[in-house]
């Protein structure tokens, strides 16, 4: 792997960076936010989710229109609209307009994430294409620690007195330093050449023989180039690719699955656990500037089993990794369960006094009771206080009042975080890069993606709900349940696709 084809893989997936970002900051975000514009668990759940949402359907049409104009144009629309999304999100003077900012980076977040593995893919050859996709989910979690150590000092500043930071300021700052990575994104997408894939595809094949050359030297494009022209030629007598190839019995199995990972990825909740990161380490009644500092954590955590996921995907190879990954996951999840079900809550007269801006005579109610479920004490405290207030002191209020291991929880919750960037996380996207044919690979992975889209959606629009009305044990119960499953599926069929050619994988995956 030479630098120029290392350094345009990572260029390209710096969207996945700026998605990490802009997922990981919402975390710190709403804690301010959330207050500030007195929003219900519906408001919380769409302002975090609605990214989301919208990048269903971004997934579905810029994977197909990549097909037709390239992958670079669409990119560069990318980054520009990332850069738009958080200004407008830092500048919102309403709830509405929040959200409507941060559907504009769904647009840029959903476009990304298919578009930068599938260029990848087609630029990288077939010993190094698994490394090198795999930096798409290095960038992602480098954006989130990126965006968790960002929320840590702006709330260390905040908290510490800072004049320029506010109540009404605070989570504006922390919205609008994305602008900034995002704007550095969109200059250096103008350095990276057209996929070599794709230009083949438009009859500009000098082009792309040119592309590869400089890729991979004058030896190894002459042999990628036969290739892909071999591939392409026994295209040229099928049908304009439509939804309905998707369907055929020959694709049965690779399409179901390329579904079936794409649910499994984000049903176990990782996007729950990422997108309120901070509101789960406040649960475990840590407080809320230790919540912050776990958060940086969680984000070095990813960071680190990402890099060993790179290293190894290519040697070990992506079943094994997705495999050992999934039964951690759900290993991981069902302690995280067990953590908080071992919980109690009562709030002595003493720790009651600790809390500030509280009435200590409505808290006197609570001195004899004690509480064995989350839900119960939070709507106690809830009737008594009133929402909005609650919200505001919820981290002093859990840390006064919880009694519990919380290191169970925290070491469930790094084990998952290091499980998941182990497997589900980069394996997905390199597999999903690799098992279709050339001709409906836009079209296949849009359409996944929009699956495994709507699933991230369902989980973090519910989520907040999920913690107030099921109770943090449940919850993670039902995530760690999904994740044992999807283990014993996976075992079952899940093939390898490690070092082989994409014209060679074509062969064997398509079912005749």
């Amino acid at each position: 792997m030479n630098k120029r084809t290392f350094f345009i893989a990572f260029t390209v997936s710096l969207g996945g960076f700026l998605f990490g970002f802009d997922a990981g900051i919402i975390s710190g975000v709403m804690e301010y936010a959330g207050p500030y514009f007195s929003l219900d668990d519906a408001q919380i759940g769409w302002a975090t989710s609605c990214p989301t949402f919208i990048a269903m359907f971004a997934m579905l049409i810029s994977g197909k229109l990549s097909d037709s104009i390239g992958r670079k144009p669409i990119l560069i629309v990318v980054a520009f609209l990332y850069a738009l999304s958080a200004i407008l999100s830092a500048y919102a003077v309403s709830y509405e307009m929040l959200y409507t900012a941060r559907m504009i980076g769904g647009v840029a977040f959903g476009s990304a994430l298919i578009l930068a593995p599938t260029y990848i893919a087609e630029i990288a050859g077939a010993e190094n294409r698994g490394k090198l996709v795999a930096i798409q989910q290095l960038n992602i979690v480098l954006g989130f620690f990126a965006a968790f150590l960002s929320n840590y000092y702006f709330n260390k500043y905040y908290t510490g007195g800072a004049e320029f930071l506010t109540d009404e300021n605070v989570w504006r700052w922390m919205l609008g330093v994305e602008a900034l990575p995002a704007l550095l994104y969109f200059v250096a997408l103008f350095f990276v050449p057209k996929s070599p894939r794709w230009l083949f595809a438009q009859n500009r094949v000098d082009e792309g023989r040119q592309v590869l050359k400089q890729l991979h030297g004058e030896e190894a494009a002459a042999i990628e180039s036969a290739a892909i022209e071999k591939s392409l030629n026994e295209e040229k007598n099928i049908e304009r690719t439509s939804f309905s190839e998707l369907l055929k019995p020959t694709l049965r199995f690779i399409i179901g699955l390329g579904l079936l990972i794409g649910v499994l990825q984000q049903a176990t909740g990782i996007n729950a656990i990422y997108f309120y990161a901070t509101s789960i380490f406040k649960q475990t009644g840590i407080g809320t500037d230790a919540a912050f500092t776990q958060g940086v954590v969680l984000g070095l955590t990813s960071v680190i089993f990402t890099i060993i996921a790179m290293l190894t995907i290519d040697r070990i190879g992506r079943r094994p990794l997705m495999l050992i990954g999934i039964g951690g996951i759900a290993v991981s999840l069902l302690l995280c369960s067990y953590g908080f079900g071992q919980a109690k809550y009562q709030l002595s007269p003493d720790e009651a006094a600790q809390i500030t801006g509280v009435d200590q005579v409505e808290l006197a109610e609570l001195s004899d009771m004690t509480f064995k479920n989350d839900v119960e004490f939070k709507n106690k405290m809830k009737g008594l206080l009133g929402a909005d207030l609650y919200a505001k002191q919820e981290g002093a209020i859990l840390e006064a009042a919880i009694d519990m291991n919380a290191v169970i929880v925290l070491v469930g919750v790094l084990g998952f975080i290091a499980c998941f960037n182990l497997s589900l996380g980069p394996v997905m996207w390199v597999m999903l890069s690799e098992m279709y044919p050339n001709k409906i690979r836009g079209l296949a992975i849009g359409t996944i993606g929009l699956v495994n889209s709507f699933t991230a959606w369902l989980v973090t629009q519910i989520f907040p709900w999920e913690l107030s009305n099921l109770g943090n044990s449940l919850s993670f119960l039902i995530f760690g349940v999904i994740a044992l499953i999807g283990s014993f599926v996976l075992f079952r069929i899940l093939p390898e696709t490690k070092g082989k050619s994409l014209e060679e994988l074509e062969t064997e995956l398509i079912k005749n």
